[in-house]
C-alpha cells in the first residue's frame, strides 16, 4: 500500500509540474518572449514528462490495470497522444499565431479532460 501511495502522489506533483511547465512555455510562446528559448525550458520538461510517464507504468503495473479492460485510462491514452501532438505544434510547428494559440487552447482543453477522467475513472466526467 506504502508503494501504491508513493506512486501515486509521485505521479500527481509531477503531473502538476508537468502542466505548470506546459502553461509556463505556451505562455511565453504566445507572448513571443525570448525566455522562451531558454535552455533549462527545453529540457526540463522533458525530464519531468519522462518521470510522469514511468510513474504512470509503474503506477498501472502497482495496481494490475490494463487500459485494454479499463475503458477510463484507455481514454486517458489517446487523449494523452491528441494533448502530446497539439502541445507540439503550439510550442514549436504552428506556422502561425492563430495556428498555434488554437493548439494552445487545444491542448489546455485536452488536459482539462485528462485530469478530470483520473479523478472521476470514468470516460465522460462531465
Amino acid at each position: 500500500m506504502q508503494t501504491y501511495l508513493i506512486l501515486k502522489h509521485s505521479h500527481m506533483g509531477l503531473a502538476f509540474v508537468s502542466i505548470t511547465l506546459f502553461v509556463l512555455r505556451g505562455s511565453l510562446t504566445m507572448a513571443n518572449s525570448p525566455l522562451r528559448k531558454m535552455r533549462s525550458l527545453r529540457i526540463v520538461p522533458h525530464i519531468i514528462d519522462t518521470l510522469l510517464l514511468v510513474s504512470a507504468i509503474a503506477l498501472a503495473l502497482e495496481i494490475h490495470i490494463d487500459p485494454m479492460h479499463a475503458p477510463w485510462l484507455m481514454a486517458k491514452i489517446i487523449a494523452l497522444v491528441a494533448y502530446i501532438l497539439l502541445g507540439h505544434i503550439a510550442l514549436k510547428r504552428g506556422r502561425t499565431r492563430l495556428i498555434r494559440s488554437g493548439a494552445f487552447v487545444g491542448a489546455l482543453l485536452l488536459l482539462g479532460y485528462i485530469v478530470c477522467v483520473a479523478f472521476s475513472k470514468t470516460v465522460w466526467p462531465f
